[in-house]
């Protein structure tokens, strides 16, 4: 994990326009919001000293997708309990799928918190049929909390229905795995 290069936005960009990538979001991404998102993402990480790292592969250092940390704020289109709150997301290249990288990287940025930061309790939210991610937020030791409709999607659309998982860092600082 990394801050984000330049090099890294044509990647982001395709991967972003990626309908396998992205079908678990209403919709893709154009270039422009990419590049712009990629922008934001790194200036967030240069204000808070974390946020939504780069990671590259160890073997080739390319670009692969991000993981990390991101501030989930009361006045966002989520009325949720649990607000403010910071969430940890993750996303991919296809032909990086299915290696183990997203679960990994998750537990870096899990380890990154409890070493760096004094982040009490990260949660996670995904489309509720969102299985590959879900599957990842149980391997990193998340647990289910609640459930919600998304408010920015229509009523009737499969992406609906979310998930809050979450974790207790303080938990993981006394007890390590």
């Amino acid at each position: 994990m990394r801050d984000w290069k330049k090099s890294d936005i044509p990647e982001f960009v395709r991967m972003n326009m990626d309908r396998d990538v992205r079908r678990y979001f209403p919709n893709v991404l154009s270039a422009g919001v990419s590049e712009k998102l990629a922008v934001e993402i790194q200036k967030d990480i240069e204000d808070r000293g974390f946020g939504l790292f780069a990671v590259e592969r160890r073997d080739t250092g390319e670009f692969i997708g991000f993981t990390g940390l991101q501030v989930l704020e009361e006045d966002g289109p989520f009325r949720l309990e649990m607000l403010p709150g910071i969430e940890i997301g993750w996303r991919f290249s296809k032909k990086h799928w299915n290696r183990g990288f997203a679960t990994e990287a998750a537990r870096g940025v899990l380890k990154f918190a409890e070493r760096h930061t004094d982040i009490k309790e990260i949660y996670a939210l995904a489309a509720e049929r969102n299985l590959p991610s879900i599957n990842i937020m149980k391997k990193i030791g998340m647990e289910k909390m609640d459930e919600f409709d998304h408010p920015l999607i229509v009523d009737g659309h499969s992406l609906k229905k979310h998930v809050i998982y979450h974790i207790e860092l303080e938990k993981r600082r006394r007890f390590p795995l």
